[in-house]
């Protein structure tokens, strides 16, 4: 083979390589990169079902709260009326 066809079969195989070396550290960056995507997908996902588990015990409190309002409401109701019946009455006695 003659010195310069060797050299440029070396510069070819030099050429190679270097592209190869490159799209090695280019899929190493890419799969650190995934990688980061990864842990950071998971960590949201983490923090919205912690925000989901949170709006469900707040409608969950919230309706108990509802719920205690209504039945204070009606014990209210009873304890007005019992108040306005024994005023009545009390009324009644006075007038006679």
């Amino acid at each position: 083979m003659t010195p310069v066809r060797e050299r440029q079969e070396t510069d070819a195989l030099s050429s190679l390589e270097e592209r190869i070396n490159r799209a090695i550290e280019h899929l190493s960056q890419l799969r650190e990169h995934r990688d980061a995507l990864a842990r950071q997908l998971e960590a949201v996902t983490a923090e919205r079902d912690a925000a989901r588990r949170e709006a469900t015990d707040s409608q969950a409190q919230a309706q108990k709260a509802t719920q205690e309002i209504e039945e204070l409401r009606g014990e209210r109701r009873q304890v007005r009326s019992r108040i306005e019946k024994l005023l009545g009455q009390m009324d009644q006695l006075s007038a006679s």
